[in-house]
């Protein structure tokens, strides 16, 4: 069978932003990585999956229904015809269609972008390759923040790298942006 491939971008929404609720490390520049890689799937006519997160956990401090941060990002804006999955947890197959569309759509490689690296990506990747799917992860496309662990802070540089070094290892394959835009294997539906 014939492999068929789609993009997912994950939860790149205003408020990841400068002056958002809950601004990450490096999600302008994670953002634009992200575009790059919707221009070459839409040149290529591959399928594209937006994922949107709209929080309604009690207490939630972004990503809240109805605000300018809870939009997609302009860097990534979805187009007619292109698939866009709200999800309310972290992992984008639960309690959505996500699994179901693939499945009907015949994909079985998903190249894999967004936000938050250590939460919905990581979430996400490793649901996917559970389900079957083979994984990239377009690490330079995705971004974290600091976070703290028993008192102690743990930079944003260093949950990226922690995150996608484990994913790396079973989960998918991580490289960069203009490796997958390079690799032939990769570009070429």
């Amino acid at each position: 069978m014939k492999t068929q491939k789609a993009l997912i971008i994950i939860d790149i929404q205003n408020d990841y932003f400068e002056g958002g609720a809950n601004p990450l490390i490096g999600s302008l520049e994670a953002s634009v990585n992200a575009k790059t890689l919707l221009k070459d799937f839409r040149e290529k006519s591959l399928p594209v999956i937006h994922v949107q997160h709209s929080s309604t956990r009690a207490g939630s401090t972004f990503f809240i229904p109805n605000t300018k941060g809870v939009e997609i990002h302009e860097n990534v804006m979805p187009v007619s015809g292109e698939k866009v999955i709200a999800k309310n947890f972290p992992n984008s197959f639960r309690e959505t269609d996500l699994l179901d569309y693939l499945k009907s759509n015949n994909i079985t490689d998903l190249v894999i972008c967004g936000m938050m690296t250590h939460m919905c990506v990581d979430a996400t990747t490793r649901a996917a390759k559970d389900f079957g799917f083979t994984c990239v992860v377009i690490g330079d496309a995705c971004a974290t923040r600091d976070l703290d662990i028993q008192g102690e802070s743990v930079a944003a540089g260093e949950v990226q790298k922690s995150f996608l070094a484990a994913l790396n290892y079973f989960y998918s394959t991580v490289i960069n942006t203009q490796e997958y835009l390079d690799d032939k294997l990769c570009s070429n539906s």
